[in-house]
């Protein structure tokens, strides 16, 4: 969830229309929500001129930071050539370029690049290549898919089907049939072999295979995994956790997507995320970074097995997204790339993750801390009543501080970044790539701050 999901973060008049829009996932009975004006590099300003690290890139999304006017140079200048037409049969040159290139930097065989406008887009299209590729191949009863425990895989119906989340789809129900749950890989609040993440992690992988088995192999298509799993905060993937999924997979002729619409270009210091976590999935889904945000694009990519029998003679994928592929957001997401490799932005956060983890983790010795987790330039404050025996808050403590206290609060004090409480509460920074000491220190100065004046609300 954003800031304003939790309510109001500040006070005063609305602003002008604010009666007729419709935020995402925000209480409408909010008076108001901070209004964004600008931002430049790490920062935004609201109308009231107030100064804000963004401390979350904006959504997990602007990797170069933002204000670069060379991507907006780019934006108008395909806008004057071509602003729009469709991939439905027909190409155009960044559609084409752009595929070329991500195809290349993607491990192994993953060649083949679907595109969408977001990353739920790209995991409902996900889903449904697995569910067709099986009928192509003659086993049309593999229509499954396996996830895990508090993941957030997207709003679409099937996407929504596939995470992990109740309360975010009772209101929705009934959903896409055919989606189950797995333990996910929060080592904090384990209770089997806590004490030892190589069989900690064998033991949630396996849990994956059980529910294989008990579903039927014959039945299901799909195992959906984040590479770091966002909801419930940063779960990181235990050692061998990878490997085993991908042995289990295999033995079953089940199709592993690697969720990386958060996790690639460059959160964990790699184009994509499984290649740093070494592991080879049949497909990926990704969004967010591939353009920082300057426009709305996403994909879903893969390899030459899962394309192969789409190859074929009047064989056709019915499905596709009127600007899925739009040639501004393609140009846009080259231009971005070429960032990322003229500034070395992977390299960056490969740099400095350990000196950002080590910063978030000065965190622990406040009372109210109770885990500090998170890889690359991800990373999430688990919040406890009692660290010795990490009781967690209760629901009236949620509402007081991960709704009420904390978005306001935080966006005050200098820093937009994510109170959440859809698994565990957390509090949740993901800064732009190109950040580094300077921003650590403040992100922790003002969570710091923060956080020591919301434990007197416990």
């Amino acid at each position: 969830m954003t800031l304003t999901e939790h309510g109001p973060t500040s006070t005063g008049s609305a602003s002008a229309g604010w009666g007729n829009l419709w935020p995402h996932f925000t209480r409408l009975s909010a008076d108001r929500t901070p209004v964004i004006t600008r931002g430049e590099g790490a920062y935004i300003w609201d109308d009231r001129g107030r100064r804000v690290l963004d401390g979350l890139s904006g959504l997990f999304v602007v990797q170069a930071g933002h204000g670069r006017r060379e991507l907006a140079s780019v934006m108008a200048a395909q806008a004057a050539e071509l602003a729009y037409f469709p991939v439905w049969g027909y190409a155009t040159p960044p559609v084409i370029e752009l595929a070329e290139r991500l195809a290349a930097a993607a491990p192994g065989d993953l060649n083949r690049v679907f595109f969408t406008t977001g990353g739920g887009e790209a995991v409902e299209s996900a889903w449904k290549v697995a569910k067709q590729y099986f009928k192509l191949t003659g086993r049309p009863l593999k229509h499954k898919v396996i996830s895990r425990a508090i993941a957030y895989h997207g709003t679409p119906q099937g996407a929504l089907a596939i995470t992990g989340l109740p309360a975010m789809k009772q209101q929705f129900e009934p959903l896409t049939p055919g989606g189950f749950r797995v333990p996910n890989t929060n080592i904090y609040r384990a209770t089997e072999h806590a004490d030892d993440p190589v069989a900690f992690g064998r033991w949630a992988a396996d849990r994956i295979e059980e529910a294989i088995l008990f579903e039927g192999p014959d039945t299901v298509a799909a195992v959906v995994l984040e590479p770091v799993q966002n909801s419930g905060g940063c779960f990181t993937p235990p050692p061998g956790y990878f490997q085993r999924v991908r042995e289990i997979c295999d033995k079953h002729d089940v199709l592993l997507v690697s969720d990386e619409v958060i996790c690639a270009f460059g959160r964990h210091g790699s184009t994509f995320a499984c290649a740093k976590f070494g592991y080879q999935p049949d497909i990926v889904t990704c969004a967010k970074g591939m353009s920082s945000g300057y426009a709305p694009i996403g994909a879903m990519i893969t390899t030459d097995r899962v394309v192969e029998p789409f190859l074929r003679d009047k064989t056709v994928f019915p499905h596709g997204y009127t600007f899925g592929g739009h040639p501004v957001a393609a140009a846009v997401a080259l231009a971005n790339l070429d960032i990322f490799d003229s500034e070395r932005l992977n390299e960056n956060v490969l740099a400095n993750e350990s000196a950002f983890g080590t910063t978030m983790r000065r965190l622990l010795d406040l009372p109210v801390v109770g885990d500090v987790r998170g890889d690359g330039y991800f990373w999430a404050v688990e919040l406890v009543k009692d660290k010795n025996t990490k009781q967690t808050l209760t629901a009236e403590e949620r509402e007081t501080l991960i709704r009420g206290y904390l978005p306001k609060a935080l966006f005050d004090n200098g820093l937009y970044c994510r109170p959440d409480d859809r698994g565990d509460p957390v509090v949740q920074v993901a800064p732009p790539l190109i950040c580094g000491q300077a921003e650590f220190d403040e992100i922790e100065r003002i969570l710091r701050h923060t956080l020591t004046e919301a434990s007197t609300l416990l």
